[in-house]
């Protein structure tokens, strides 16, 4: 499966690198450590009554319908219902989509909020307001990679650190758009895994020693580079020195290619194959597994990326082939950390920038709708069998206990023990919010 998904003005990911996202994708371990150098200095400082040490995030990039999922309507006109029956649940008086079967047969482990909202209707606005809990300050165009404000992963990087010689944030297999640190500084960017985890010869790149260079000839390279760099260092931090960024990092990637607990993290191989084959042979699910084993090394913060949710054309032909195996492997994912004694201390949440137009459209698609959307949580100490919230009978609006993206980061702030109401500073030393808003939504707190 590509990874080279457009969304409806036909950007894909290659665009995004050349929009500057290159230096964030692109800077290998030695850029991405720098967010455990950073980070291991605060971990643990400001946080307060933790009901979660990590976090996945499952994001449906393009906008998923919340009438194909979470928020069925089965007594709408036809042409605003679709085709799909609703089905029951584990959960008594809670229905889904009729696709979500194993979803549906893991709900009391899930906590459905129906009346998340928002006013920004394309993929870029909406990406960066539920990926930040930001509005953006300027109107953007619909495809657009921006960042005004840190990613939820980057404040985590920040302020929890990760296990020495692992990144504390990974985004697989790529950067959502609005998944960067902003003013945070690139040192808490993702590490992004791009290679498919379901091939036979799968690794990590710049995590294992180059092929042909034995560990004596590593060990003599790292000798010859000692004895040549001999320049200045400037040690006070006022001054900033790039150069001493550049030796720590050098250091910290030769920790993590030397250390057996790193590589054991990335060695899906070490699966059995009855796990592998519940997540799905397939990419999206072996790239679930390997977040399972990530953050079960220690690792904060996950984003699981999956795109190709935005459905204008045919949207019952597709999701007739996309949903099935999506929703497998996220209910793979769930009932695998419970069964390894995790999903009590990870949060696992699930959505997209925004559910779709209530109106199937002439093309037999639906189109953007920041009015309504489904959002999932599961573990970290969430209540489930509930559902939070609920939009109109047709599935138009958020009418009942209507929450905001900054609500819904709170959240995830909370659950992590990260204070989402402290405020943060720009490099030049401007204060701001992390969240204009910092109140979590009460009833997924435990």
């Amino acid at each position: 499966m590509s990874n080279t998904w457009t969304n409806c003005e036909g950007l894909t990911r290659r665009d995004g690198l050349k929009l500057g996202l290159g230096g964030l994708i692109g800077g290998g371990l030695s850029g991405a450590l720098s967010a455990q150098a950073r980070a291991s200095e605060n971990s643990g400082s400001r946080r307060r009554n933790a009901q979660a040490d990590a976090c996945i995030l499952v994001w449906m990039d393009g906008g998923p319908s919340h009438y194909e999922t979470f928020d069925p309507k089965p007594d709408a006109p036809v042409e605003i219902r679709g085709t799909y029956q609703p089905i029951a649940t584990q959960t008594p008086g809670i229905q889904f989509a009729e696709p979500m079967q194993k979803m549906a047969a893991i709900s009391d482990d899930l906590a459905i909020v129906r009346s998340i909202r928002h006013d920004q209707g394309n993929h870029g606005a909406g990406n960066h307001y539920m990926m930040t809990g930001a509005p953006p300050r300027i109107p953007v165009g619909c495809g657009a990679f921006v960042s005004f404000h840190p990613s939820l992963g980057s404040v985590v990087s920040k302020e929890i650190g990760a296990p020495h010689g692992i990144p504390a944030y990974f985004s697989l297999p790529r950067m959502s758009r609005s998944g960067g640190p902003n003013f945070l500084g690139s040192k808490y960017a993702p590490f992004v895994v791009p290679d498919n985890p379901n091939n036979s010869g799968f690794r990590v790149r710049d995590v294992t020693i180059p092929t042909g260079l034995t560990d004596g000839r590593f060990s003599s390279r790292q000798q010859i580079r000692q004895r040549i760099d001999t320049m200045m260092r400037f040690n006070d931090a006022s001054v900033a020195d790039p150069t001493l960024a550049v030796d720590e990092f050098y250091q910290q990637s030769l920790q993590i290619i030397s250390s057996k607990e790193a590589q054991a993290a990335f060695d899906i191989h070490q699966e059995s194959d009855e796990v592998r084959d519940a997540y799905g042979r397939n990419p999206f699910g072996q790239q679930a597994l390997l977040a399972r084993r990530l953050v079960g090394a220690g690792v904060p913060f996950v984003t699981l990326y999956s795109g190709g949710w935005d459905h204008h054309v045919d949207i019952f032909n597709a999701l007739d082939k996309k949903l099935p195996p999506f929703e497998a492997t996220v209910a793979a994912l769930i009932s695998d950390l419970k069964k390894q004694g995790m999903l009590e201390r990870t949060l696992v949440v699930v959505l997209g920038e925004f559910g779709r137009t209530p109106k199937i459209n002439e093309r037999g698609g639906r189109d953007h709708w920041s009015n309504a959307m489904s959002v999932v949580f599961a573990g970290g100490q969430t209540p489930g069998g509930q559902v939070i919230g609920a939009t109109d009978r047709q599935g138009y609006a958020a009418v009942e206990r209507v929450l905001s993206p900054e609500n819904f980061v709170s959240t995830i702030y909370e659950k992590l023990g990260i204070d989402p109401g402290q405020m943060m500073y720009t490099g030049e030393g401007r204060p701001t919010h992390l969240v204009s808003d910092a109140t979590p939504i009460t009833e997924l707190m435990s």
